[in-house]
């Protein structure tokens, strides 16, 4: 046992009987074109990318994180970014032999690939597929060519619409990432990038309210977005639509058909543990007495050298037992159906005690339903649709 993972099994504050499951996720982090809303660790390609350096970097990254969790089998792969798809199948294929070579996965395990259509190219698609990705996630974010240009995407509705009729002949699971709330959009505009997505027939569509993050360029030059109430109407409207076409909202952003939810982002929302390699990425790792968070070099060449020299992880630190009611029900209650009160004791190692006032007030307010006889905890439509009031009595002193 190596000096580091003696360090993360000293006696601590909590009291994890089993640990939980374990995902992959992998951070590709270059793209063609800086989108003006995105706030995530991306970077224009500008030239080609060093495809055989970053991957030896993830290999070199894997390689030092494996004692952290040794044994332990990984139930889903998500290959995020940027966009990935701007990596070869080929070396998608390598990447994925690498993970194979080093660390047990579970059997017919989901392996997720997001794409944009600005990089598809005809029967690249099927390459994913045929290199062992299993699941594509489509960044189309609306099908109509003016919202493109607003938010400053490389593709356009006609690419959009050949990508996703691509992933539907590829892959027998798929997802269709779409924005509402965007400049200038009205219902009938929203109604409109519904129907042409839901005529593919999507096993699972993912749909985000566009928002002005900080440090973006929509923060220093804001479009002039649809209104609270009518995005409140939107909202109504695309759980409405997906529900008729058999896609149900089992989380706040997601709908799925029957058999199609994503089980690496039901991971996350479930509390459960991941390991994360890449530029940027975020892990959460558990182990009998603490949570542990990491935090890789966020700027490629800076963690290409790093992980190269052994040092991928820029700063890591255990989450405080004070802050981990709040980090579990920041994910646990966006799920429609809620959690178990075995399961926050189960992955938080703490007691009830700790959420019971939290929990009596929500139900007070309304926010949450308390099954006590089933020990299930579920947020009510209410709770649903006014979920960070909701989060934030879960947050500890000092911070709520």
């Amino acid at each position: 046992m190596n000096d580091e993972v003696a360090h993360h099994l000293r006696p601590g504050t909590l009291q994890l009987g089993a640990l939980p499951p374990l995902s992959l996720y992998v951070h590709l982090p270059w793209c063609l074109k800086k989108c003006p809303y995105c706030d995530f660790n991306s970077h224009e390609s500008r030239g080609e990318v060093p495809e055989a350096r970053y991957l030896d970097a993830l290999c070199a990254d894997l390689e030092a994180a494996l004692p952290l969790v040794w044994g332990r089998r990984v139930g889903s792969i998500f290959i995020g970014g940027g966009t990935p798809s701007l990596f070869s199948p080929a070396g998608i294929e390598r990447l994925l032999g690498d993970i194979r070579a080093r660390l047990p996965l579970a059997p017919a395990l989901e392996i997720t690939l997001e794409a944009n259509p600005g990089t598809f190219e005809r029967e690249r698609f099927k390459a994913f597929r045929a290199a062992g990705v299993t699941r594509l996630s489509v960044g189309v974010q609306s099908f109509d060519d003016a919202a493109l240009r607003a938010l400053g995407r490389v593709h356009d509705a006609a690419q959009a619409r050949a990508a996703v009729a691509e992933a539907a002949q590829a892959f027998d699971t798929f997802n269709i990432d779409l924005m509402y709330a965007l400049p200038g959009q009205t219902l009938a505009g929203l109604q409109e990038d519904l129907d042409t997505a839901l005529s593919f027939r999507p096993p699972h569509l993912s749909i985000y309210h566009l928002t002005v993050e900080p440090n973006t360029a929509f923060a220093l030059h804001p479009p002039a977005l649809p209104d609270e109430d009518l995005a409140s109407a939107m909202m109504d409207l695309v759980t409405a639509t997906a529900a008729q076409q058999g896609l149900h909202r089992y989380e706040v952003s997601a709908y799925a058909r029957p058999g199609h939810r994503c089980a690496h982002n039901l991971n996350y929302w479930q509390f459960g543990d991941y390991l994360g390699l890449g530029a940027g990425a975020h892990g959460k790792l558990s182990f009998p007495h603490r949570v542990l968070r990491q935090v890789r070099w966020r700027e490629p060449a800076a963690y290409m050298q790093q992980a190269l020299a052994g040092h991928a992880v820029s700063n890591e630190h255990e989450v405080a037992r004070r802050d981990l009611p709040f980090e579990f029900m920041l994910n646990a209650l966006r799920l429609r159906e809620g959690f178990t009160l075995a399961s926050y004791t189960e992955r938080t190692g703490l007691p009830l005690s700790t959420i019971r006032p939290a929990l009596d007030r929500a139900t007070e307010r309304g926010l949450l339903t308390v099954d006590e006889a089933a020990g299930h905890v579920a947020p009510t439509v209410r709770g649903f649709d006014f979920l960070s009031d909701l989060q934030a009595l879960f947050l500890p002193p000092g911070r709520a």
